[in-house]
């Protein structure tokens, strides 16, 4: 019998006032605003990376009142990463070209910092112990626990030494459960309790389906002089056709190095694409490469991103739980930036446990807050481009002009259903060149993300039908998980009958999600593997 679904395994059990699943900007805003209110509240934030900011990847522009407000002293913190934005450019992109835009008000960033969140996440950690929480890092929080009405109750543990075949191994260590008054669910994009308790609570009914985007990126150490500390370049365009949308980032730090990075929007219909492609070509563009050549890697990540705001957010409530940050989708997508967001959504969650002791009047709360009201100005941004680059610019000027106050509200679609089949679509030449800059392919992706997993565990990506992957899948789409995922994770290869089969190598995993959003059959879940498994980012 599996041991993780065995009822007869005796389990610890730990009770908390409050307990918060996820050790991002949000659960610990969440965490630390708590404790100032109330210190005596007994509180657990628990954190699936081996680290804490082992996860944690983001652009990362910040802006800073939210962590003012919170904890002012961490502009005396002294971050490896922390330098003043001095200056704005735009542009967009052609084969050859780049041709300068103006800069619109949501990505003028005077005032605010080029960060790492993997190196603010241990400070604000340290912060929280120090008022008392405990802060658990490498348990995964597994599956929801819920009590005898139905209200969530807490989470139990993933279960340490299960060998491959779900067995209990030599070194099995049954998981405990966490159970609290309250649980926070606050696990970042595509958080896998999150999805669960969204679909059991129906959290989406009156929502737009989220949409999402695929971001990776890059820490570059350049030759002496090069970098431009303080400089945040965007663009859009090439490699990306008009249809598809996206954008690249490069911010200059301090000590001659940069974070490059880039964006494809989940909601791609072409079969075909590469988006770890579109990112190295891009690099390669003639306003690019010259920057980057001659440097190394450093380290490197992906993550998708939480991009459909205020049409898409679920109800942030539900019995014993609440949802925060970006597990709820708070991110401002057309300023490019979440973690004021997570900080506000965080603090604001606690004010009102603090104030009311249950998740009840959240959803409401936030929908009110400038949080909220944030996402709500600038609903009509992003879905504007799912009718092209040109319109969507466009659009985009008119809410500026308008403040947001357009008497209509576009809607987002499902990012998996936007793909075409092979047959109804005829991918574009996009002009992409040979490469020369690293990595030169997406297992060397792996290594840049330090990413490990213990492969004796069961493979933590689930297929629910492989037969589906080896023929109608085969057929009306070539597979596209081969191609979408960031490092190689899936492939398909001879079955030794004169077929494929799918193979899945679960331990180059990044634990980016991008195939549990965009498989077009819904036939991939992703699910936690043991604690402490995957991606090391706190440089990034």
């Amino acid at each position: 019998m599996n041991a993780t679904s065995n009822e007869a395994v005796e389990r610890d059990v730990m009770e908390y006032d409050f307990l918060i699943v996820g050790a991002g900007p949000a659960g610990l805003a969440c965490a630390i605003r708590l404790k100032q209110l109330k210190p005596d509240l007994n509180i657990c934030v628990l954190e699936k990376g081996a680290a804490i900011g082992a996860h944690s990847l983001s652009g990362a522009v910040m802006e800073p009142g939210p962590l003012d407000q919170l904890a002012p002293e961490w502009r005396d913190a002294k971050l490896g990463v922390c330098v003043p934005v001095v200056h704005d450019e735009l542009r967009i992109m052609t084969r050859k070209g780049a041709h300068r835009l103006p800069v619109p008000p949501q990505q003028r960033n005077h005032g605010n910092f080029i960060i790492s969140l993997g190196l603010l996440t241990p400070w604000l950690a340290q912060k929280a112990e120090g008022l008392g929480v405990d802060v658990f890092a490498g348990f995964a929080a597994a599956a929801p626990v819920f009590d005898a009405a139905g209200a969530v109750a807490g989470v139990q543990i993933g279960d340490m030494g299960i060998a491959k075949n779900g067995e209990p191994g030599p070194n099995y260590a049954p998981g405990p459960q966490i159970r609290a008054r309250t649980t926070i669910l606050a696990e970042g994009c595509r958080g896998s309790l999150t999805k669960q308790l969204i679909a059991r609570f129906a959290l989406a009914a009156d929502s737009d389906p989220q949409t999402f985007g695929l971001g990776f990126k890059e820490l570059w150490q350049l030759p002496a002089g090069r970098a431009n500390p303080g400089l945040i370049q965007h663009s859009v365009g090439w490699p990306l056709d008009n249809k598809t949308y996206g954008g690249s980032f490069i911010y200059h730090l301090d000590a001659d190095r940069v974070y490059v990075g880039f964006v494809v929007g989940l909601d791609y219909i072409d079969p075909r694409l590469k988006p770890f492609e579109v990112f190295q070509q891009f690099k390669h563009h003639p306003s690019v490469k010259p920057l980057l050549e001659g440097g190394e890697i450093l380290a490197a990540g992906a993550r998708t991103i939480a991009a459909g705001g205020w049409q898409s957010l679920p109800k942030l409530e539900m019995p014993g739980a609440m949802i925060i940050g970006d597990a709820g989708g708070t991110l401002n997508f057309p300023k490019i930036k979440g973690i004021h967001q997570a900080i506000r959504s965080g603090a604001l969650a606690a004010e009102h446990l603090a104030a009311t002791g249950a998740p009840a009047g959240f959803d409401a709360l936030w929908r009110a807050s400038p949080g909220g009201q944030e996402l709500r100005k600038v609903r009509n941004f992003k879905p504007g481009f799912k009718r092209g680059l040109w319109f969507g610019i466009a659009n985009s000027a008119l809410e500026v002009v308008v403040g947001g106050r357009t008497p209509w509200t576009l809607h987002n679609t499902d990012n998996a259903a936007a793909m075409r089949r092979l047959d109804e679509y005829t991918s574009p030449d996009r002009g992409w060149v040979d490469r020369s800059l690293p990595p030169r392919d997406r297992l060397a992706s792996v290594f840049f993300a330090a990413t490990t997993h213990d492969e004796a565990q069961p493979a933590h990506l689930k297929v629910a039908d492989t037969n589906l992957c080896a023929t109608r899948c085969r057929v009306e789409y070539d597979n596209p998980c081969t191609r979408f995922c960031p490092v190689g994770v899936y492939e398909m290869v001879d079955d030794g009958q004169g077929g494929k089969r799918l193979q899945v190598n679960a331990a180059n995993c990044v634990h980016c999600k991008a195939c549990d959003i965009k498989d077009p059959y819904g036939n991939i879940t992703w699910t936690t593997p043991e604690g402490g498994s995957g991606p090391n980012y706190q440089t990034l």
